[in-house]
């Protein structure tokens, strides 16, 4: 319904009716998926100037830059970024919520090309940048991916060059570090070469992105075929796509592998981006991609060793998204570690499975793979929310080092280069 035919209809809970004219508009980033070359933005910065609004008797009604925006008064009330409301020199508030009234509404109202101006029972006022209400609004939000990526297959990142990091610079200089971390945001998956081949070394490189997570496989793991862990992975046998840890609570966010000795044959790594996996399901069969998205299960690792006693479970649906904008911003899909399915109630249980067996479909799609030799020098960061990985099976000995890092610091140091994340 327009707008103009909307207010016509308003009665009674119609207070108060404007319009305006802006000069100036600060667009909102808008919320970007890529895939390949063809670039599919999902929303678009607004052409329109206008500006309209009104009080209504839930909310306050804003029409700005083309974007209908609901504004609750308890929160208008609540998100002031007045002195005494707010410190802005630590970026907390200070307003007490719990002393807000919940049925509080503004005795007056004004806007004007830049910004709305409210003032409250008590005579405190409020004022919002109407770009600032934009961005922050729920319906802008909407319209915002949390983290820009460009979705993949083999073709597609084979075909954008993507670059490695050089270790001398990576360690020295931040715009290759921010180079590195933007290319890692985009796709999932990020290189740094000519790093010696040392344990050492490899710990130095991790610390340079965030801070190492510490597991029950210890900080920095040295690893080779020897099946001294209960896991598959300590052997040589090949490994499918799979998601790390998904039998912990919270999955680690980032995996390093740095192959630092391999005197055989075979042992290739295999990378799939189960995002753009998930996008295929999401496309095609939206009920399915709801499914994974809603329904949780269970990982789970047992370890009954000499040395090594463990038992983890972790629960969640495959496909975790954020509620608002139907982002998805972690795949858990292990094959291995699920645990018996008893989440799930019958008369969904077929469902799930065709649903599970699509995904499992589009993720093995052979042009959908990305094979890649890891050999000593090269080190591989892996968003383990997103990016699947394997290996094929390999002949004598390999020598592999890595470890987890915590997501929160890597994207803490994103930010604070000025990306997106």
């Amino acid at each position: 319904m327009a707008l103009t035919r909307m207010f016509a209809r308003v009665g009674s809970s119609l207070h108060s009716l404007s319009r305006c004219r802006t000069q100036a508009l600060s667009p909102v980033i808008p919320a970007r998926v890529r895939t390949g070359g063809n670039r599919r933005w999902q929303h678009t910065a607004p052409q329109s100037t206008s500006c309209s609004w009104q009080l209504r008797d839930d909310c306050f009604e804003l029409n700005y830059g083309g974007l209908v925006m609901h504004l609750d008064y308890v929160w208008l009330r609540d998100h002031c970024r007045s002195a005494s409301c707010y410190n802005s020199k630590t970026n907390q508030r200070n307003l007490d919520t719990g002393n807000v009234e919940l049925t509080i509404r503004p005795v007056k109202t004004r806007v004007d090309e830049e910004s709305l101006f409210l003032t409250w029972p008590d005579g405190h006022v409020t004022r919002y940048g109407l770009a600032w209400l934009m961005e922050n609004s729920y319906e802008g939000q909407r319209q915002r991916a949390m983290q820009p990526r460009i979705l993949w297959n083999s073709e597609i990142y084979s075909s954008a060059k993507v670059p490695s990091a050089s270790w001398d610079r990576f360690m020295s200089c931040s715009q290759e570090l921010k180079s590195f971390l933007n290319s890692f945001l985009l796709y999932g998956i990020a290189f740094v070469d000519n790093v010696p081949a040392t344990l050492e070394a490899t710990e130095l490189v991790t610390q340079r992105v965030s801070i190492i997570r510490e597991t029950m496989y210890g900080r920095v793991w040295n690893f080779t075929s020897d099946f001294s862990r209960g896991d598959t992975a300590y052997t040589k046998l090949a490994l499918d796509r799979h998601t790390d840890t998904s039998y912990f609570q919270e999955p680690c966010g980032i995996q390093v592998f740095h192959c630092l000795r391999h005197e055989g044959t075979g042992g290739r790594t295999l990378l799939v981006d189960g995002f753009y996996a998930a996008e295929k399901v999401l496309q095609q069969t939206p009920e399915h991609f709801e499914l994974l998205a809603r329904v949780p299960i269970k990982h789970e690792y047992i370890e009954n060793m000499s040395d090594h006693s463990n038992h983890m479970i972790g629960i969640g649906p495959v496909l975790n998204v954020y509620p608002w904008n139907n982002e998805v911003y972690m795949i858990r899909y292990n094959n291995y570690d699920r645990a018996v399915i008893n989440t799930i109630p019958h008369d969904v249980v077929q469902r799930w499975y065709v649903a599970h067996r699509q995904l499992t479909t589009e993720l093995r799609k052979p042009e959908n793979e990305l094979w890649v030799k890891l050999k000593p020098g090269k080190v591989l960061f892996i968003d383990n929310w997103r990016v699947l990985h394997g290996r094929e099976s390999f002949t004598g000995l390999r020598q592999l080092c890595g470890c987890y890092l915590t997501r929160d610091d890597v994207l803490n140091t994103a930010r604070s280069l000025g990306l997106q994340a």
